[in-house]
């Protein structure tokens, strides 16, 4: 072995800070100094692939902006360890939920995240009124399942199930005990506290369409509203794939004495006199219709509508005509991320933009982007019959298309369940509610609409970010399914 000298040695060292520097020069200079910050080097051997953060963007004032896959923060997953991208929307919950001194009300389709129970099972223990609305194919805590009901379950469900077990399971036995019970299953914690909790069957029905909603209201003055169910695996990440970090999401912090007194009759109404009472509680289209209400907030122009509305109502006085007017008004860009976009009025609407030389980007979860009733196909020129050679009514595919329409790359397990528009880099659409005529006619569902340049920053960069390495244009295997069509369907 050769002597180092201590002149050699100093000048390996010197050589070592040098490429040191040469490695750390591009991500300081591109993340800035957060990015040094975001290294956890004793954590997970997940942390020491480089998170580089983005710096944040300003927030306003009244409505913060919250998104569980931003590059502009990371957190620890309290579930698995993983040290990931994104804000902690379960955080964000919990740490509103902690501030409440009057009242939380909360309506969710799925609850299962235990935190957050536990956050609300504190403030009912302290003496303030809590109140929960579930959707009833929900509302059973997992772990009263049966190994025969379970085994009855479909492969999705089933999915579910072991989601929970591998959640409440904190010792790794494959075993749940009462105590793991306790801590582990949201809907046990909710109970044990004695909060009152209602579903959609409250109303004497077996339960219509979707009690959909995702909303908080805290001390009647703040709403949380999101796009996100309150699971692992809208949050977080599914714990049977390892490089999963949760549907893509967002959560709206809104600080508004007004908007809260809306969401509020919009609960009071669902809710009825509540637990064990008579059965007046109203969901779906039996609520009274409420066309949508504008409100100035500070900066920011809302308008708030919630779904269903009855066929009786007309269209445009829908949450869906809602929509559809706030993209008529778009003159320069239009940027969807959807987790499904079956609405064909939508399609044409966007049409007089792409004729009027405006720029269209459209993102859609692969589970529904190339369905026969997607309106994406419409976007890219091309129209699928279903498996009885029928295709949708008033379809109409564009000439000339764009390819602007896709796909995003996720990570296994993962699907995009956003469901926001950006118009013109000043206004968002978002809220609970999907771009189609179930959202619209059937469930009980959240839509607001947003103008504020600020607010529609973050949501442009969440685009970005999701669209910059998507799956556009038609993908091989349905340009195969189009010409077995034409054989199959002439």
């Amino acid at each position: 072995m050769p002597i180092i000298t201590g002149k050699q040695k100093n000048l390996y060292i010197l050589g070592g800070l040098i490429l040191l520097g040469l490695i750390l020069y591009k991500p300081i200079m591109v993340y800035g100094g957060a990015w040094l910050k975001s290294l956890n080097l004793t954590g997970s051997t997940n942390a020491l692939k480089a998170l580089q953060l983005l710096d944040p963007l300003p927030q306003d004032a009244q409505i913060q902006v919250y998104l569980n896959h931003s590059h502009a923060a990371s957190y620890q997953e309290p579930y698995r360890g993983v040290s990931r991208y994104g804000d902690d929307l379960e955080q964000v919950i919990v740490e509103a939920i902690d501030t409440a001194q009057v009242s939380v009300d909360v309506a969710i389709q799925e609850l299962r995240l235990p935190r957050i129970a536990q956050a609300l099972a504190q403030k009912f223990q302290a003496g303030i009124p809590v109140r929960v609305i579930l959707e009833n194919n929900y509302s059973r805590p997992w772990s009263e399942f049966s190994a025969g009901e379970v085994s009855q379950l479909d492969d999705r469900e089933q999915g579910r199930y072991q989601e929970f077990v591998q959640l409440a399971d904190s010792n790794k036995d494959g075993q749940l005990n009462t105590a793991e019970i306790e801590a582990g299953d949201a809907l046990v914690i909710l109970r044990k506290a004695a909060i009152p909790v209602i579903d959609d069957t409250a109303d004497g029905s077996k339960g219509s369409g979707l009690m959909h909603h995702k909303f908080l209201v805290i001390d009647q003055k703040t709403v949380l509203t999101t796009s996100a169910n309150f699971t692992t695996s809208d949050v977080h990440g599914d714990f049977s794939q390892a490089d999963s970090r949760g549907n893509p999401n967002n959560l709206l912090r809104i600080n508004s004495p007004e908007l809260a007194r809306l969401f509020r009759q919009e609960f009071d109404l669902m809710w009825g006199d509540g637990v064990g009472g008579k059965p007046d509680s109203l969901f779906g289209v039996k609520k009274p219709f409420r066309g949508a209400t504008t409100l100035q907030i500070g900066n920011n122009m809302v308008t708030l509508q919630f779904s269903p509305s009855s066929r009786r109502i007309p269209w445009q006085q829908s949450s869906n005509g809602l929509i559809n007017q706030t993209l008529a008004q778009a003159t320069q860009s239009a940027r969807l991320a959807l987790f499904v976009f079956s609405e064909q009025n939508f399609a044409n609407t966007l049409q007089q933009l792409h004729r009027a030389g405006g720029k269209i980007q459209v993102l859609i979860d692969s589970q529904f982007a190339y369905r026969s009733y997607s309106e994406g196909l419409d976007l890219l020129g091309v129209a699928i019959a279903d498996d009885k050679c029928q295709y949708e009514e008033g379809n109409a595919p564009w000439q000339p298309s764009i390819d602007s329409v896709g796909t995003p790359r996720l990570p296994p397990g993962d699907v995009l369940h956003h469901k926001f528009g950006l118009v013109d880099e000043q206004v968002v659409i978002t809220g609970s509610h999907n771009w189609s005529a179930a959202a619209n006619q059937t469930n009980d569902e959240t839509l607001l609409v947003v103008k504020n340049p600020v607010v529609a920053a973050h949501f442009r960069r969440e685009f970005d970010r999701l669209y910059t390495d998507a799956n556009l244009g038609i993908p091989a295997r349905v340009q195969t399914r189009l010409q077995e069509l034409a054989t199959k369907c002439r």
